[in-house]
């Protein structure tokens, strides 16, 4: 696994193994066609000892969903079982800081694409993983291209499913974006509108105004997404949710991208033209500061400065530091990496680490 050793344990259909233990058959199903459905989940530290699994009923929940998209119907472990799961795993490795993958898939037995009678089976692994498109890209921005490959129409995938062979049309963009000097790929759809990034939604600010392809395109329904969203609207920033052409890419204050893994990961160009000032936006840096990646703790100071950008150059009443009064001199703090906004459900405490209700309205 990139940037990790392998985990130590691993849940496997309901035991607690040895990662040597947890090994496929060599004609396990989903190895061979990929048919399956998996997710990608954070435990954010919170602080030492006390972490908390960001969204973790959501994430289950689109995984459950994804596996009725690809007619997996009779789950041996049902949603419950898999929310439990991904919290014993974490204990099992001892994170209070963590990335989880739960994935459900068809084992050995029949083989061929017609195959229908294998038993689903369902493993959750956990490691440390950093900054998925590094930490300099984080901070500083990081550099794109538009894909020469397309995101296929709803005719061709299941395009609000995290199916596990629905990503190689990510992973060849990828590479290809890699191969050309690149740190990500932004794919159009078939009709030559932005969709999205290999494994990221996308956000630009546009005339004072927050933009993202709707979920009426071929795009994940990304649950961070929801959740910057969601930020933004109590902050009183203008949302539009539109088809929009890769020329007002270039021309965006500023663009961003947004995932599980990536989090809050600013964009400084594409296609080697410059978005914005080619470095970190207020709205990107916001976001991470309000606990996704390597902002950290916001200073009042930084409060201050990002309320500049807010409209009515304010934070809103409500927020730490917002309405008329401005900035308080006791501004409490936010916890580092705390995910989400101030006030929104309670850490569960390591090991009895929880998913937190409420970080954002899911859309």
């Amino acid at each position: 696994m990139p940037q990790s050793a392998a985990p130590v344990r691993i849940w496997l259909d309901g035991d607690m193994v040895d990662a040597e233990a947890a090994r496929f058959h060599h004609l396990t199903h989903t190895f061979h066609y990929g048919l399956g459905a998996f997710e990608g989940i954070r435990s954010y530290l919170i602080k030492p000892g006390e972490g908390a699994v960001f969204r973790l009923d959501d994430h289950v929940q689109r995984l459950v969903e994804t596996c009725h998209l690809i007619t997996f119907e009779d789950l041996p472990f049902g949603a419950a079982a898999i929310h439990q799961a991904c919290i014993d795993t974490l204990r099992a490795n001892a994170l209070d800081c963590g990335y989880l993958r739960p994935v459900v898939y068809l084992g050995d037995g029949a083989m061929g694409i017609g195959a229908s009678t294998n038993p689903v089976r369902t493993m959750v692994a956990a490691w440390k993983w950093g900054a998925y498109l590094g930490e300099a890209g984080m901070r500083d921005g990081i550099d794109t291209c538009i894909s020469s490959f397309r995101r296929p129409s709803h005719n061709g995938v299941m395009s609000k499913g995290k199916l596990t062979g629905q990503y190689i049309n990510s992973i060849l963009a990828k590479r290809e974006a890699v191969a050309n000097g690149f740190d990500e790929a932004i794919l159009l759809n078939e009709q030559g509108f932005v969709s999205e990034a290999t494994g990221e939604n996308l956000f630009m600010l546009r005339s004072g105004a927050l933009v993202t392809p709707p979920l009426t395109a071929n795009i994940l329904a990304g649950i961070t997404r929801a959740t910057v969203l969601q930020i933004a609207e109590d902050l009183g920033v203008k949302i539009e949710e539109r088809m929009f052409a890769r020329d007002e890419l270039y021309v965006a204050d500023e663009v961003f991208l947004t995932g599980t893994a990536a989090e809050v990961t600013p964009v400084r160009s594409i296609d080697r033209r410059r978005v914005g000032k080619g470095k970190r936006g207020p709205l990107a840096g916001l976001g991470q500061m309000m606990g996704f990646g390597a902002g950290g703790t916001p200073s009042p100071e930084q409060m201050a400065e990002m309320a500049k950008k807010m409209p009515g150059g304010q934070l809103p009443p409500g927020f730490p530091g917002g309405g008329a009064g401005g900035l308080p001199p006791t501004m409490p703090q936010l916890p580092p990496t705390m995910p989400g906004l101030p006030g929104l459900g309670a850490p569960g405490k390591f090991p009895g680490i929880q998913g937190l209700p409420g970080f954002g309205k899911k859309k």
